[in-house]
């Protein structure tokens, strides 16, 4: 006769991993790679990984003393040279992070995109040993100095990311948690990397989350400043957003031709290549539309359909090599002075700036249309309102 007590049954699911916390599955994974020679897929981030593999490539101990030492006095001062833009573009929006994380006991660490820290927001008083020796400027940062952290991770493979506690390579940084996400100028090359990092405690906060959007402001600002000749389209799905981190941000050059984007830019575009292609074409407007929207309020206009079907707010900034400070991180392209004329023997072209061309296209749609201002108002895509204030500034710049 059969039992009245059945065998369990094995359960479809699986059971309750043991170790539940992340710092858990980290000295999991340690153990497994470290002691086992096992790939701990799973237990921590492949970026982690991968910066633990290049490590130990490089006949690194994870018992090894790091020593934080500074960069040379001749490359920092070279460093903290070819930072200046990085440093300018960043100061406001640093001021801004540090202000917002007091009292959380996290420092926020700038680096170039070399990795050598250029600022780092002074410590809480709490007891930092790693903190106070590796948040000097002149610190290298990289992986190679200082194994697995996030800005060295980020300067290693220029993508953001979170490295915690045990993820740490050497178990000097153990103590550790940080994040860091890329800056970049207008070439896409890493131009910097900002990092938040704290000592013997955990964040309070997403970490990631605000350390990218400090990031996303400080690249704005630097790919904004002026470079030469060039016309800065901002744009946004929304009005509100225009101004603000998530700006999409494009540069066009003295050609017509889209010379850089942000990433909120080429998202917006469609992940098209259009760096190179006309920023008519790009834009759904004319050159002389769009050098006219420069000074308008984008809220006051309709949005425009872009080439890839969305429509946006649109906004243009002027740029100009004159009175410019500094040299140009990307050469000026100038704009040869137009007509079927070539220039006299021994008598050089003058460039004519985007400016220049501005007033010239005005100027020249209103004496086609026989000076009547609705006629060139419609010829140039704008408001005769916006055209009546374009006459006036022509008229009194000279």
């Amino acid at each position: 006769m059969p039992s009245s007590r059945q065998a369990p049954v094995a359960s479809a699911l699986p059971q309750q991993l043991f170790f539940a916390t992340a710092q858990d599955r980290a000295a999991l994974a340690r153990e497994r790679f470290f002691d086992e020679g096992q790939r701990p897929t799973g237990l921590v981030g492949d970026a982690v990984i991968q910066s633990w593999m290049r490590c130990r490539s490089a006949h690194r101990s994870p018992q090894e003393p790091v020593g934080f030492d500074p960069v040379s006095a001749t490359r920092l001062h070279s460093t903290l040279q070819r930072g200046r833009p990085l440093l300018a573009a960043a100061q406001d929006h640093l001021a801004q992070l540090e202000a917002a994380l007091g009292g959380s006991g996290c420092r926020a660490i700038l680096t170039d995109g070399d990795g050598v820290v250029v600022h780092c927001s002074p410590g809480s008083g709490a007891p930092e040993p790693v903190l106070r020796v590796a948040g000097r400027v002149g610190i290298n940062l990289t992986e190679t100095s200082v194994g697995t952290t996030a800005p060295g991770i980020v300067v290693r493979t220029g993508q953001a990311c979170s490295v915690s506690g045990l993820e740490h390579f050497f178990e000097t940084c153990c103590a550790l948690q940080c994040a860091a996400a890329p800056i970049r100028d207008r070439r896409g090359h890493l131009a910097g990397v900002l990092d938040l990092t704290v000592e013997q405690r955990a964040f309070g906060f997403d970490p990631a989350a605000l350390v990218g959007l400090y990031a996303a402001g400080i690249e704005n600002a630097l790919l904004r400043r002026p470079h030469g000749d060039c016309l800065l389209m901002r744009f946004q799905a929304s009005p509100a957003l225009l101004g603000t981190p998530m700006e999409a941000l494009a540069g066009v050059d003295s050609h017509g031709r889209v010379a850089w984007v942000n990433g909120v830019a080429q998202r917006l575009l469609g992940g098209r290549a259009v760096l190179g292609q006309d920023a008519g074409e790009i834009f759904g407007l004319s050159m002389a539309a769009l050098l006219a929207l420069e000074g308008t309020d984008a809220a006051s206009r309709p949005p425009q359909r872009l080439a890839s079907g969305l429509h946006v707010w649109l906004q243009s900034e002027l740029q100009c090599q004159a009175g410019i400070s500094g040299a140009p991180d990307i050469p000026a392209t100038p704009l040869p002075t137009p007509g079927p004329q070539a220039p006299a023997p021994h008598q050089a072209s003058t460039p004519e700036t985007l400016a220049e061309r501005n007033r010239r296209l005005v100027l020249d749609t209103l004496a086609r249309c026989d000076g009547n201002v609705a006629r060139a108002a419609r010829e140039l895509g704008v408001s005769r309102g916006l055209l009546y204030r374009r006459l006036a500034e022509h008229q009194r710049d000279g």
